[in-house]
């Protein structure tokens, strides 16, 4: 029987950051481990830009800070420290302010691919709902029209939205499901 390979030894914090400033490709960081991410499809570029278009004017208005794709968020849950990189992070609370990630979003949204679906699904899921500031999680799937909205609170609320318009409550806004996938359907 063969001994497995062992585990290489955990990353500093500091060590990851000032790494991700030096390098060309984006990393996350799971509490020492650290895990180089993909490039994005076309469809998934076309759909977070169409949501940051649709969610600017509103963000500006309350004052809040939109990210898209190179933004880490800082998640510390039990313990153990996670640097993600949502594909679009709202921040609006202005003593949120660390020069290379934010730790108290309102809103976070996640472009779905076939290789980070789970991840999103699940881990992501459970992590971001350790942030007492988030108001709302967004899975969008690029492929059909399928904007899927967890609502944090007392209880969890889970809304599917394919035609029409769908509320953020983070912004007080009202967009629709054409405003999204705008661009995507163009091509």
């Amino acid at each position: 029987m063969s001994n497995p390979l062992p585990r290489p030894a955990p990353i500093d914090i500091d060590d990851y950051l000032d790494g991700e400033t030096r390098c060309e490709i984006k990393h996350e960081y799971l509490d020492g481990e650290v895990v180089a991410m993909g490039g994005a499809s076309a469809r998934h570029g076309l759909v977070v830009t169409g949501l940051g278009l649709a969610l600017g004017p509103h963000a500006r208005r309350k004052r809040c800070q939109l990210f898209m794709a190179d933004m880490k968020l800082r998640v510390e849950h039990s313990d153990q420290t996670y640097f993600y990189y949502p594909d679009l992070l709202l921040a609006c609370d202005p003593q949120d302010r660390e020069p290379y990630y934010r730790r108290r979003p309102c809103l976070i949204v996640e472009v779905l691919s076939p290789s980070t679906e789970r991840i999103d699904r699940r881990e992501k899921l459970f992590a971001y709902q350790t942030i007492p500031s988030l108001r709302e999680y967004l899975l969008i799937d690029p492929d059909k029209r399928c904007i899927e909205i967890y609502r944090f609170g007392n209880p969890v609320r889970h809304e599917i939205h394919t035609e029409g318009s769908f509320r953020l409550d983070c912004l007080d806004a009202e967009l629709t499901v054409d405003e999204v996938y705008m661009d995507v359907e163009a091509l």
